[in-house]
């Protein structure tokens, strides 16, 4: 019998992630000790709180049917968590969509709105699931470099006009991955206005949100004056609560977008495990006492790496937030050749920019999921390494 995958197999391209962990165990397995930076993934635990709800609810016999959409004691702790903590007003009938973490969102989202050939607006780098929901769809991208001399923000004013005609959604990641750049109200307020000339849905990927480091609220894309007319945000108690494998998210903003995902989402699955919903819920409604802990942390990580490889000859991306490191190495060579070789030095494992796209040659994300201690161990060892291709 042979089997052959479907052409859209073509698509999806091996994941690095495979190579640079079996990198890593080679060089365990010689005696060094690995400093491991490459997956976004919280090494915090959950708070105490929210793993006892999980747990006493998991324990009930009730606990185990099909939940189908959100639960109300779930989009009402959405709903309450917005206008706490960014001032925005959700109706939690028409406007809060829960979906099984945010990945499952993103890649939807165009399947819902894009026909073939339509153009979605992406930025370039970009998280790597938007371009695998785009070419799913059958639509197509036209990337937005991200750039310093645009403090890493995309131009819309360089979008050509037949473009901008063309397009039909407009995806955003502030602060993003891999490059942690930071919204502005300036910005917001020129996407509301762009996308509104030429009738384009604004996708926001808030999964960062809680990691600010100055100011002393999150900045939702929706706290802007017109921003439900054209778009929603999408979150994930993932990062800032520490849930990553319990795949819990939401969507919220535009009623019509909402309404339409609802439909399209009630033909694909039967909805999150009540008690994670019930945990979820636990999280959001204690946020500003979990994410204060959070940001501490982070920013202390944030702080020790930046200075620490700008110490050692670096270029650090400029940022007041996220969960990562962009930063530019002084060494004449291929990111990926890069990062290989860093592990086989160094034991040090960070992601070559170039996954995220062409503008992210020369550069590495580096995730800020160690202890202190260790990004200090990994800017020493990062400090000596032998790379004869050295920039004078």
């Amino acid at each position: 019998m042979r089997i052959e995958p479907s052409q859209k197999m073509s698509i999806f391209k091996p994941a690095i992630f495979g190579e640079l962990k079996a990198a890593a165990e080679r060089k365990k397995e010689k005696g060094t000790e690995i400093i491991n930076l490459s997956l976004g993934s919280p090494d915090l635990p959950p708070a105490e709180q929210v793993r006892q709800v999980l747990s006493d609810k998991s324990a009930l016999e009730n606990s185990y049917g099909y939940t189908l959409g959100g639960t109300k004691r779930f989009h009402d702790a959405v709903a309450n968590y917005y206008k706490r903590r960014s001032n925005v007003i959700l109706d939690p009938d028409t406007e809060i969509l829960k979906t099984m973490g945010s990945q499952e969102g993103l890649v939807h989202l165009p399947f819902a709105f894009c026909d073939e050939g339509d153009i979605v607006l992406t930025t370039n780098p970009a998280y790597v699931a938007y371009e695998a929901g785009i070419k799913l769809a059958g639509a197509l991208p036209y990337e937005m470099p991200l750039r310093a001399e645009n403090n890493f923000l995309p131009d819309l004013d360089a979008i050509p006009e037949d473009i901008a005609q063309k397009a039909k959604m407009l995806i955003l990641n502030l602060p993003g991955n891999p490059v942690p750049s930071m919204p502005t109200t300036a910005f917001f307020e020129k996407v509301i206005a762009f996308a509104k000339k030429y009738n384009i849905i604004v996708l926001h990927d808030a999964a960062y949100s809680e990691f600010y480091f100055k100011g002393d609220r999150p900045f939702s894309f929706l706290s802007i004056p017109g921003a439900k007319d054209v778009g929603i945000e999408i979150n994930s108690l993932s990062k800032s609560f520490s849930l990553a494998g319990a795949r819990i998210a939401y969507m919220v903003g535009n009623a019509e977008v909402i309404r339409i995902m609802k439909e399209f989402k009630s033909n694909l699955d039967y909805g999150t495990f009540e008690p994670i919903q019930e945990a979820g819920a636990m999280a959001l409604d204690n946020a500003e006492e979990i994410t204060e802990r959070l940001r501490q942390t982070f920013k202390q990580r944030h702080l020790t790496l930046t200075d620490g490889l700008k110490r050692i000859g670096w270029t650090v991306t400029p940022s007041d937030g996220g969960m990562f490191v962009w930063a530019k190495y002084p060494y004449e060579m291929n990111d990926i050749d890069f990062v290989f070789e860093v592990i086989a030095q160094a034991g040090v494992v960070m992601v070559p920019g170039s996954i995220f796209g062409s503008e992210g040659k020369g550069y590495v994300r580096i995730a800020l999921v160690q202890e202190v201690t260790a990004l200090e161990q990994a800017v020493e060892r990062l400090a000596n390494l032998k790379i004869l291709s050295e920039v004078e």
